[in-house]
């Protein structure tokens, strides 16, 4: 782009290394950027995108590596600390103040004032010119934020960069929830900051997007990079999936059983179901000892489907049924009496109680059991979890250690232990092995694939291709809310996955590879 600066870098990130408790979600990073050109960061789901990028941001700090910044080497301590060395990140969902006003969120923090007082009129005029430079004086100062679109939004974000002085702007997944007139418009608008030596990092699932864009590539893979200042235009689509999807974690799927038959009745019926927004017209059904996979990228609904299942999530349209029996939308309490149970993606904020026990956190959903004349019997509680952690193999076996000192495998062993303890009909897991170590991995498969044997249905969701298509019996691909196949796991690879949940095109529409990438 006429923007390019060749001298030398602007950014450079060596040897990134980023470790929570129970995964590494950055092994080795390389990336470097250069004044004036679009950067194009791409990977799958999990494969440390948005740990990177929340580094460059000073959100997290590495616990190895270098940054340098214009050749110098930096520490980015916090937001503020990138933020005044003119990096700034726009995220996927907008940190914006629906009920103030542009100008408002533009200076958010950084009112201009004079003499101790504030100067609005001065915040008005110079969001003005930050509009106007940005191609978009329709956008007008004194808008509330909550009636744009989110296409404006974006604009308010961008323009709040600007008014930074950033000269390195973040877009994580920025045309997300445009329509193509909106993406043609924020592409001109990468252009012009381009060609004022701006620099962007663009991450996006879809290459069509980045040829036209997009100037170099930078692909990681399980926290490292695997490819770095690739031509965005001219590398062919199936190189750079085959970098995305190459293998360094081996998987350990047990066997399959022979599937279900076809005229076998299904345990879990889900006729076209709606929630405005997430999903629409999502219909299947689930086999007793069927393991049905969901695969799509984040934003698919894949997980907001398995909520509307559960029933904490209420549907516009369509039904649930267990075995037969119709539940009522919305109500959880009726799901969980059916036989549904639900392992969700955030264990530790949303199923478990982390300064609680090991036992009352199996016992949770089944206290019922253990009441007698209105009093828990805590012996039979202990009694009925230890059983359970023996089946499990969890570790330690001890059910009065707080569930916060497990480790992230076995604190999931506990939530499903839950399930089993409840006799469930249904189980949904969404990510059932995020944070998980690859040891306890093939475990938590085995035991899937166990309650699956018993006659349990089981939904899975996961972002990782490998787990569903080694894991589930039959898979039902999302993308953009809606049904793109619904096929046997083993008619499936990874690129056609992938080349289906990238596109979002209507059901019936022709697939091709060309012009995707995730």
């Amino acid at each position: 782009m006429a923007g390019t600066d060749v001298s030398g870098p602007l950014l450079e990130m060596q040897g990134i290394v980023k470790t929570f408790p129970g995964v590494r979600a950055l092994g080795g990073v390389d990336l470097d950027v250069r004044a004036g050109e679009v950067h194009c960061l791409l990977g799958q789901n999990g494969a440390g995108k948005s740990t990177l990028i929340k580094v460059l941001a000073g959100a997290h700090q590495p616990d190895e590596g270098v940054i340098r910044w214009r050749g110098e080497q930096v520490r980015l301590s916090d937001p503020q600390a990138a933020m005044s060395l003119g990096i700034a990140t726009i995220y996927q969902e907008l940190d914006l103040v629906a009920g103030l006003s542009v100008a408002d969120n533009v200076y958010l923090g950084r009112e201009r004032s004079r003499f101790g007082l504030s100067r609005p009129a001065a915040d008005q005029r110079a969001t003005a010119e930050l509009m106007a430079r940005l191609g978009h004086p329709e956008i007008r100062p004194g808008t509330e934020v909550g009636a744009l679109s989110a296409a404006s939004q974006q604009m308010v974000s961008i323009a709040r960069a600007l008014s930074q002085d950033a000269r390195l702007i973040v877009m994580d997944e920025p045309s997300a929830v445009l329509d193509n007139e909106e993406v043609e418009r924020l592409f001109d608008v990468v252009r012009d900051l381009t060609a004022q030596g701006v620099a962007v990092v663009y991450i996006s699932h879809r290459l069509e997007e980045i040829r036209q864009v997009g100037d170099r590539i930078t692909v990681i893979k399980d926290g490292r990079t695997v490819a770095t200042g690739l031509p965005a235009r001219e590398t062919p689509t199936r190189e750079v999936i085959s970098l995305m999807t190459g293998r360094t974690i081996e998987y350990v799927f047990p066997q399959r059983t022979e599937r279900p038959a076809a005229s076998a009745a299904p345990v879990l019926e889900v006729t076209a179901l709606s929630v405005p927004g997430r999903f629409s017209d999502v219909s299947f059904t689930v086999a007793p000892g069927e393991i049905l996979g969901l695969a799509g990228l984040v934003g698919s609904g894949r997980s907001e489907v398995l909520e509307a299942v559960y029933g904490a999530r209420r549907p516009s349209t369509g039904e649930v049924r267990v075995d037969g029996r119709k539940l009522r939308a919305g109500d959880v309490a009726a799901a969980v009496g059916a036989g549904v149970g639900l392992a969700p993606e955030e264990r530790k904020s949303q199923a478990l109680l982390l300064g609680d026990p090991i036992y009352r956190n199996i016992t949770l959903s089944s206290l019922a059991r253990f009441s007698r004349a209105g009093f828990l019997s805590v012996r039979a509680e202990k009694a009925a979890a230890i059983e359970q952690t023996e089946a499990l193999d969890l570790r330690p076996v001890d059910v009065d250690r707080e569930v916060r000192t497990l480790s992230g495998g076995n604190q999931q062993k506990v939530v499903l232990a839950r399930w089993l303890l409840r006799d469930c009909r249904v189980l949904l897991l969404d990510e059932p092995t995020r944070g998980v170590d690859v040891g306890a991995r093939s475990e938590i498969y085995a035991l899937v694939r166990a309650l699956a044997d018993r006659g349990v249905a089981v939904v899975v969701v996961s972002s990782e291709i490998p787990e569903v298509l080694g894991l589930a019996d039959r898979v039902l691909v999302l993308a953009d809310g809606r049904v793109m196949a619904d096929e046997p796991a083993t008619a499936l690879d990874e690129h056609r996955v992938l080349d289906l949940v990238m596109q979002g095109l209507p059901s019936g529409a022709t697939h091709t590879t060309e012009g995707h990438v995730a």
